[in-house]
């Protein structure tokens, strides 16, 4: 796949100054094949199932954890997401590759998921959301 074909979408860094609770962590590139009004409609639904899923030892969503890493769709509509886990021992870490990819497949449109677990660059406190370090008391 060329980068021509595909619109990548990737983790926001955390910004210096707080976001508008409304602005998205994954933000698409341009250069698809795929309308940009179905692209932004496939992130923010892409947004809404991953808010679903939870690490069950942390009462936040893999999203707002910042857990997710990236999220590529290619012009047929495919999904190629990297995601970590907070610790590599985690013990969901054989299950939550297939909590995400049964999420994601849940989108319309979407054609298929794939899910690759990274461990590079490890994860930290720094890419929680606003939200989940309110949620953790993280202050």
């Amino acid at each position: 796949m060329s980068d021509d074909a595909n619109a990548v979408a990737e983790i926001a860094a955390p910004a210096a100054e707080a976001a508008p609770a409304e602005a998205p962590r994954i933000t698409p590139s341009v250069g698809s094949g795929i309308p940009a009004e179905e692209v932004d409609r496939l992130t923010r639904d892409l947004i809404g199932v991953l808010k679903t899923v939870y690490d069950p030892e942390i009462p936040v969503d893999i999203y707002e954890l910042g857990l997710i890493y990236r999220v590529d769709l290619d012009d047929d509509r495919n999904l190629t997401i990297d995601m970590t886990l907070t610790a590599p021992g985690c013990p969901v870490a054989g299950e939550m590759p297939g909590w995400v990819e049964n999420a994601a497949r849940s989108v319309e449109g979407i054609q298929d998921v794939t899910v690759n677990m990274v461990y590079d660059p490890p994860w930290d406190a720094s890419r929680m959301s606003e939200e989940a370090q309110v949620a953790l008391n993280w202050w």
